[in-house]
């Protein structure tokens, strides 16, 4: 993962937006790529709408980032982010036959329960079959929980905004496609500064910045509390051994400024 690869999130659905449906995607993804020792650097909400999708896709398929998208691949008209992926690479919609037949068993398997038709022609058979219809280049990710996959293209991995399956997918996506990652990721050093303005750190943080173009720095006030003393949360994010330099840099800064600092764990 280089320095300029970032993790993204989609989270897709007018019902997330108008509130009939409560996100529970942001927080659970952020504790997935914990698990693997990853961060989230950015996310969107973006309704079910073609116009938006396909802007939103087009400017993160031109990026280095891994992305991962969260609903509206199924087949009914409010699903539009297959044929959004689509237009944003100029690829069309093709038949996946792994994909095929996975639905087709699936739907054999509904038929023999009585909630489907053995028709492959009939109509609802039809719209499930669409379902396996991804960007032309595309592969499938696995889905274990009703076997209708969703699939991956050009570091963005796009599965059902259900979350019984989709944490179960973004799962799989990291340990099979990316599990060199955890390996490269960055580490972060944090500390607690008190009783300095933050507008007196700017100038060590700015510096940090420019003398290790790999760390990213972060400034965090404290709420103002009654009776408690006033303090920043100061940390800095990189390569392991650039971010320790940093690091020490910063604690060094902080001594030579007469500041009081905690390192946290």
């Amino acid at each position: 993962m280089n320095t300029n690869q970032k993790i993204g999130l989609y989270i897709i659905g007018d019902e997330i937006l108008n509130g009939h449906r409560q996100d529970k995607h942001l927080s659970k993804v952020i504790e997935i790529l914990a698990q693997h020792q990853l961060k989230l650097s950015w996310a969107y909400y973006l309704p079910d709408d073609m116009e938006t999708l396909v802007s939103h896709f087009k400017r993160s398929f031109a990026s280095q980032d891994i992305v991962f998208s969260c609903g509206g691949i199924g087949s009914t008209p409010d699903d539009k982010t297959r044929q959004a992926a689509a237009q944003a690479l100029n690829l069309p919609l093709e038949g996946h036959p792994e994909a095929i037949q996975l639905i087709t068993e699936r739907i054999e398997y509904m038929a023999k329960q009585g909630k489907a038709s053995p028709n492959l022609d009939a109509q609802d058979n039809y719209h499930r079959l669409q379902m396996g219809y991804f960007p032309k280049g595309s592969d499938i990710i696995p889905n274990a929980f009703n076997r209708i996959p969703g699939f991956y293209i050009r570091h963005h991995s796009f599965v059902p905004g259900f979350p019984e399956m989709a944490w179960d997918m973004i799962q799989w996506t990291l340990t099979h496609r990316y599990p060199h990652l955890a390996r490269s990721t960055s580490c972060t050093f944090r500390l607690d500064c008190y009783e300095i303005p933050e507008s007196n750190l700017t100038t060590m943080l700015m510096d940090i910045e420019q003398k290790w173009p790999s760390i990213r720095t972060s400034s965090l006030p404290s709420e103002v509390k009654k009776d408690q003393p006033y303090h920043t949360e100061l940390s800095v994010t990189g390569p392991q051994d650039v971010a320790l330099e940093a690091f020490t840099f910063m604690k060094d800064t902080l001594e030579k400024m007469g500041a009081r600092f905690i390192v946290l764990t």
